[in-house]
């Protein structure tokens, strides 16, 4: 069954079981966001729904060992469980010291607040925008393949569905073939946003064009380049492979291969920016082919080392927008940066809760082709 995207066809269907949300220690921004349009369109199904989000807790002992604890009964409940690995401002006592959560630590929460409902939930799944061990993905000499072996024990502990975005290999999935995983990618609401932000930008190919940073990113710019009728040229990096610094291979330059930028606006899409310096490194390379505007998007906007580099690189004109998504953690100040571009994705990640709720499908959900064709129309 195709879903429509309406209230109606949310709220009048009949659902697998009733639909309820925890929301893991530091995802309850993008929880309450998606419960604010979850309650909305209940309410204009002509349902009174205060909240659908069950309370939790994972509290902690001085020495550090933790449990999970859902505060409600969730017995014949569908159950979605929000979880951000990327997190670092939540922070727990260890033996008297201040604890910053890392990524181990909420996939262990998660894992606590799974076996907090199991056996009385009628179905699990969980919404984890930014994927736990995501960038250990594949293994090239003797070493761990984290997200792997991370889906199959969720897959083990009962998880039906994973719902991600902008997965950084998407074949990831094939660790767990059996379980549902849906991959969305933010592109419409990315657009949307921009366009917002800048009402005056032109997609002509003429005047605007589209980079991948390197090889891996090549697909989701292929499809930012399609859906705007643009062209596409693209970075591949040069590593030194005799060093290991970081736990990577140092980049020692970025190669670029495509047509001229020169008085162009060029938009670069990644999933993440981390330090940035990759991200800068390929900024100024294209300023200095003489491009107009150059605008970074990352569906995760980190920013490990600090947003000073990139004050500097828009203040110098080698950057003029930051595009980055609600989907994990950002720190309070980029929020008020002039150059950074907020992009709210939780009524997406809402469409994925309702329809999964429903048994509808959620291929036309995935697909943004029509939605954006529709934005550029509407410009037109």
């Amino acid at each position: 069954m195709s879903i429509e995207i309406s209230p109606k066809s949310f709220f009048e269907q009949p659902s697998v079981a009733d639909m309820r949300l925890i929301a893991c220690p530091g995802a309850e921004e993008l929880t309450g966001l998606i419960d604010k349009h979850l309650t909305r369109w209940a309410r204009e199904a002509g349902i009174d729904k205060e909240t659908f989000i069950i309370p939790c807790d994972c509290p902690r002992f001085q020495s550090g060992d933790a449990k999970g604890l859902v505060k409600e009964s969730v017995r014949g409940d569908d159950i979605f469980i929000v979880v951000d690995p990327g997190n670092y401002s939540v922070t727990y006592k260890l033996f008297n010291y201040e604890n910053h959560m890392s990524p181990d630590d909420h996939f262990a929460n998660l894992k606590r607040l799974i076996q907090a409902v199991a056996g009385k939930a009628h179905r699990v799944s969980v919404i984890m925008p930014s994927l736990y061990g995501g960038r250990q993905h594949r293994r090239v000499v003797r070493e761990s393949l984290d997200c792997a072996v991370a889906l199959q024990e969720l897959q083990t502990m009962g998880v039906r569905n994973i719902i991600t975005f902008d997965a950084h290999d998407p074949r990831v999935q094939n660790a767990v073939p059996l379980m549902s995983f849906d991959n969305a990618m933010p592109t419409y609401q990315v657009l949307k946003s921009l366009l917002k932000k800048d009402p005056d930008i032109s997609f002509d190919k003429s005047k605007f064009t589209v980079v991948s940073p390197d090889e891996g990113a090549m697909n989701r710019n292929m499809y930012f380049s399609s859906v705007l009728g643009c062209n596409l040229g693209m970075f591949y990096k040069r590593r030194d492979y005799t060093r290991v610094v970081n736990g990577r291979n140092p980049i020692v330059a970025h190669e670029y291969l495509g047509e001229s930028v020169e008085g162009k606006t060029v938009f670069i899409a990644d999933d993440i920016i981390a330090s940035g310096e990759s991200m800068l490194e390929v900024a100024g390379n294209l300023k200095e082919r003489g491009a107009s505007r150059i605008i970074a998007n990352a569906t995760f906007p980190l920013f490990t080392s600090g947003l000073e580099k990139f004050d500097k690189a828009v203040a110098e004109g080698k950057l003029t927008y930051v595009v980055g998504t609600n989907l994990t953690y950002r720190m309070p100040e980029l929020l008020t940066r002039d150059w950074y571009v907020d992009v709210d994705v939780s009524k997406y990640a809402a469409y994925f809760v309702v329809a999964l709720n429903h048994d509808m499908s959620v291929s036309s959900i995935i697909d943004p082709l029509k939605k954006i064709e529709n934005l550029l129309a509407s410009r037109k």
